[in-house]
């Protein structure tokens, strides 16, 4: 996606990579300092509704980055399936929030805010600090006893559009119009026991409202990008790879795949389910193109040493699904050179080729009877380390790099 294809580390190096997130944590450290987020008085009158500085910074940046991301994606700069989501752990979740929330009030810090006040060398924040290793230390020792609940209700990268049922900009409209009545809401609590006197506040603060609000229906306007248009983005160098014949790969390169340990291959069958039941190859995964959408958080979360391997009886509708991964931002996925029909005149029994080859099929048909529906049963729908290795074939799959989880927030 332009104009940011690659990695940090491919556009500033190992080495600069790590100087901009020395940047980017300084910055962040220097903001909570002067929003006075070392100061556990300061954290803790957010309770007694006297300060709310807390929630208005925390979550004005909340809502300032959401609105940004979804603006950058509905413009085509960023893809927002690459951007790492937190998944969902319904109940651990709430209980976490709920030990997190008490040790606030308790200590007066988060676990980021402690590490501000440690670094500018006040007692308390270092002894937060302190506690807060020591918990992970203690949660690290204990969570065998409770594992079976630590990773219970499981619902994956679950987001509020998709709860709701609603579009993504529809909802940043949404939550930037309760971040703004939570803003006046605060400024009230802090007038009334707080003592605060809001004709004293800047101005700016309600031209900024106005603007991050006039951002989220912006947002909305555009709307976020589907398939169709996340593929027109990448057509040109998509299909000169397509043209070129880099993405088709060999099917001796795919029987070494099937059999590097060093590698985890998803092959994705995607011919009819008659096909499919007649034969396919080990460990071949029945995942048509209706199916597809529900396979792409796996995929995407797959490990970086993943190759996907689309698979049809031809190319023809492998490569209208390839297409569809390629739009949706699957990384390191090819096509299977030929489809099955290339793979059975390879790998094939020489007597079931020539008394089971069929004559005048039409394009992406398989291309041979089968005695029986048998799936992965048949001895050549395992690769043939042997035979692969004696075929001249040119190597195509090269891993490509994968965003990593990142994190953020006041924890």
């Amino acid at each position: 996606m332009a104009p940011f294809p690659l990695a940090l580390a491919e556009l500033m190096g190992h080495w600069g990579q790590y100087i901009v997130y020395l940047l980017i944590g300084i910055a962040f450290g220097f903001a909570l300092e002067v929003s006075g987020f070392a100061n556990a008085p300061k954290l803790a009158a957010q309770f007694y509704f006297k300060d709310m500085t807390v929630l208005k910074v925390m979550f004005g940046a909340i809502v300032t980055a959401m609105v940004l991301i979804f603006l950058a994606s509905g413009l085509g700069l960023l893809d927002f399936s690459l951007v790492y989501v937190n998944p969902t752990y319904l109940w651990p979740g709430i209980v976490g929030g709920l030990v997190m929330g008490v040790g606030f009030i308790l200590g007066g810090f988060c676990p980021g805010t402690s590490l501000v006040s440690a670094a500018v060398g006040k007692i308390d924040g270092l002894i937060f600090v302190l506690g807060v290793l020591f918990g992970i230390f203690a949660f690290g020792e204990t969570v065998g006893f409770y594992e079976e609940f630590w990773y219970s209700s499981y619902l994956g990268r679950f987001t509020i559009p998709e709860w709701l049922g609603l579009p993504y900009g529809v909802v940043v409209v949404l939550i930037v119009l309760m971040a703004l009545f939570m803003f006046w809401g605060s400024e009230q609590l802090e007038r009334i026991f707080g003592g605060r006197d809001l004709s004293q506040e800047p101005k700016w603060r309600i031209y900024a409202g106005a603007g991050l609000l006039g951002l989220a229906v912006l947002v909305a306007f555009i709307g976020q990008p589907d398939t169709a248009e996340k593929w027109a983005r990448i057509e040109a160098t998509e299909m000169a790879r397509l043209d070129n014949r880099e993405v088709q790969i060999h099917p001796a390169e795919l029987a070494k795949t099937m059999t590097d340990d060093t590698l985890r291959t998803i092959i994705l069958d995607v011919r009819p389910e008659a096909d499919y039941n007649l034969f396919h190859l080990q460990e071949a995964r029945h995942a048509p193109l209706a199916q597809l959408p529900a396979l792409l958080d796996e995929l995407h979360d797959a490990p970086a040493n993943t190759v996907v391997v689309v698979v049809g009886n031809d190319e023809t509708a492998a490569t209208e699904v390839w297409r569809y991964l390629r739009a949706e931002s699957v990384r390191s996925a090819y096509i299977l050179e030929g489809g099955i029909n290339n793979w059975l005149r390879t790998f094939g029994d020489e007597t079931f080729v020539a008394e089971n080859a069929l004559t005048g099929v039409g394009d992406d048909q398989l291309a041979f009877r089968f005695p029986a529906a048998i799936g992965s049963a048949y001895p050549f729908a395992a690769p043939n380390e042997q035979l692969a290795a004696g075929l001249t074939y040119t190597p195509k799959i090269v891993l490509e790099v994968k965003r990593g989880p990142g994190g953020g927030g006041c924890g």
